[in-house]
């Protein structure tokens, strides 16, 4: 019975050997992937995380806001320039959270999609986070018509 239970005991090892890097070996899972974003994203344990900010446009040059786009295009830079400088990148984004406020021309959506479609989905950055969109009254800062907030997540 002792040869048979350590015969036993040694296969369980070696299996356990093969068995555990394979459940540690685990990726960031993208699921139902539609045009803008995906539905759902599971972080397995482990995984880095980073959350930006709410964050909105800077001023232009000439003192003014800009558009929607305009203003969404800003926004992601500065947040590509936050993440580069700390050793993320767009591609590890894995959900975005947008305020937006109607300018004079009504809730211009289309022009946050132009605008987000620049950096997520592109031939550069394929990835593509889960996001919500969320129009409310007003915004902390006059002129801003978008505040986004994004998380990243990556494996170590």
């Amino acid at each position: 019975m002792t040869a048979m239970f350590r015969t036993l005991f040694k296969g369980l090892m070696a299996l356990s050997l093969v068995v555990a890097p394979a459940a540690m070996a685990q990726e960031i899972e993208r699921i139902n992937e539609g045009r803008y974003f995906y539905t759902a994203i599971s972080i397995p344990p482990g995984a880095e995380t980073l959350y930006l900010s709410g964050s909105g446009a800077r001023p232009m040059d000439d003192g003014s806001w800009g558009d929607m786009r305009q203003q969404t295009v800003d926004t992601f830079s500065r947040f590509q320039e936050t993440l580069e400088s700390q050793g993320w990148s767009m591609s590890d984004i894995v959900q975005v959270r947008a305020f937006a406020v109607a300018g004079d021309d009504g809730l211009d959506f289309a022009g946050f999609n132009a605008g987000y479609a620049e950096f997520f989905g592109t031939s550069e950055n394929p990835s593509k986070p889960v996001r919500s969109f969320v129009e409310i009254k007003d915004l902390v800062v006059e002129g801003w018509l978008v505040e986004i907030e994004i998380r990243a997540a990556r494996m170590p």
